[in-house]
């Protein structure tokens, strides 16, 4: 594969809110606001990104009612089952046109997320030739998980891997590690991860897949050879 450059060497794309649709901001909303909570900022950088078990205590605690984090998770994916026969999965606008890009400019690409390979395979399967071995990392044991990827699964460098993710909590790892970052935040009308972005000093913002194209790539690319990821 020819490279095209300078630092960057791997794109670490998330799959639910990147490459697959939205469906978890939505649900968390109307688990807490049906019980009773109040859903705010603090709530999504409490819950999100989390290891389910966390994310499960954490929406227990969210809420008035009297839970255990095992009890609100399991009251959770079974709402999420209820949400996906309105609203399935699905691959976003651009996902596949990206996955090309990415590869036809030299890079590396695995896609990440909280739940089992099983998710991946059914969703993404049919493009697992666009991705790179091991195709997929479940992180819900090691979240948010970008350190992990980077360093142990690929052996590379922190700058020398592209993170897209849709979760702030992730971009406040990416800059701390001083990893290039791309943010594509929800756009649930609830959600409030694109504020969280700009507080965490996100500079690469994007509203559509398609939005990543070359020229931002490179650009990205320059700003790690020259160690300005994070740089205004």
């Amino acid at each position: 594969m020819k490279r095209s450059f300078a630092r960057l060497r791997l794109a670490a794309v998330n799959i639910d809110g990147v490459l697959l649709n939205d469906t978890f901001s939505p649900v968390i909303h109307d688990f807490v606001v049906r019980r009773g909570g109040r859903y705010t900022a603090q709530t999504e950088r409490a819950i999100f990104s989390q290891p389910q078990h966390t994310a499960g205590l954490r929406m227990a605690e969210a809420v008035p009612e009297p839970l255990t984090g095992e009890q609100a998770l399991r009251a959770y994916f079974a709402e999420r089952e209820e949400y996906l026969e309105r609203h399935p999965v699905a691959l976003s606008e651009g996902a596949v046109e990206l996955l090309h890009r990415l590869r036809s400019l030299g890079l590396r690409v695995v896609c990440y997320g909280g739940l089992a390979k099983s998710h991946f395979d059914t969703h993404l399967g049919a493009y697992a030739d666009l991705f790179d071995d091991p195709g997929y990392v479940c992180t819900n044991d090691f979240r948010p998980g970008i350190h992990e990827i980077i360093t142990q699964t690929f052996g590379l460098k922190h700058d020398e891997a592209l993170v897209i993710d849709d979760v702030a909590r992730v971009a406040e790892e990416a800059r701390a590690l001083n990893v290039p970052f791309i943010g594509r935040p929800s756009t649930f009308v609830h959600s409030f991860q694109r504020s969280l972005m700009a507080e965490a000093g996100v500079r690469h913002v994007v509203n559509r897949l398609d939005e990543v194209d070359a020229e931002l790539l490179h650009r990205i690319d320059a700003d790690a050879a020259a160690g300005r990821s994070w740089e205004r």
